[in-house]
């Protein structure tokens, strides 16, 4: 079984600030939102036999925090998507360019110097199909971040077209995916906290 979950609040997050590749690390209330999240795992007996990370430290704090004594392991197709020139713009006063493209991820591309939603499918694919057999033989866990994470969840569910583009996905959220002789199933959301928080 494949689990996957985006990490806890961070100060960037809470000022509503696009934070990328910025490496900052959980806040206080990321660090609560993991321990609810472990909590939660806990409670449904589930444990994991590998734990994989973005790189990035608010991923890894939040791996570790949801899966004390798994060794971490590190894998840069994991790392959110690149937001290049627009890293720490203000949500709150987005560019145009930045509004045309989030209020409809399917059919307008990226800016121009950020990541194309297709190589972000490509490269978290790479590492899911990596897994695979992994997945297939005990619970895995992949900590990553919310534009990484769609990026995983529309290239294990064939039949999305874009759909999970548009989902808000909240800080420690939890999608669980089953995995079968290397066979993915469709995820499906089985964790998160009430309030979501970009």
């Amino acid at each position: 079984m494949l689990y996957i979950i985006r990490h806890g609040e961070t100060k960037l997050n809470s000022k509503h600030v696009l934070q990328g590749r910025s490496d900052n690390e959980l806040d206080s209330k990321g660090f609560d939102q993991s321990r609810k999240a472990s909590d939660w795992l806990k409670k449904e007996g589930i444990s994991f036999t590998k734990v994989y990370s973005s790189p990035l430290k608010r991923a890894v704090q939040t791996a570790e925090c949801v899966a004390p004594g798994v060794t971490v392991s590190m894998d840069g197709r994991l790392i959110e998507m690149d937001y290049g020139p627009y890293e720490g713009m203000s949500l709150l006063k987005p560019k145009k360019e930045v509004v045309k493209f989030f209020s409809d991820f399917v059919n307008n591309p990226a800016p121009e110097g950020m990541e194309q939603l297709a190589d972000i499918v490509v490269r978290t694919g790479e590492f899911v199909d990596s897994i695979k057999d992994e997945c297939s033989q005990g619970n895995v866990l992949i900590s990553t971040h919310a534009i990484a994470m769609k990026g995983i969840l529309e290239y294990l569910d064939k039949d999305a077209k874009g759909r999970y583009w548009s989902k808000n996905i909240g800080n420690c959220e939890i999608y669980r995916v089953e995995c079968s002789d290397g066979i993915f199933g469709v995820p499906e959301s089985v964790f998160r906290i009430k309030k979501l928080l970009f």
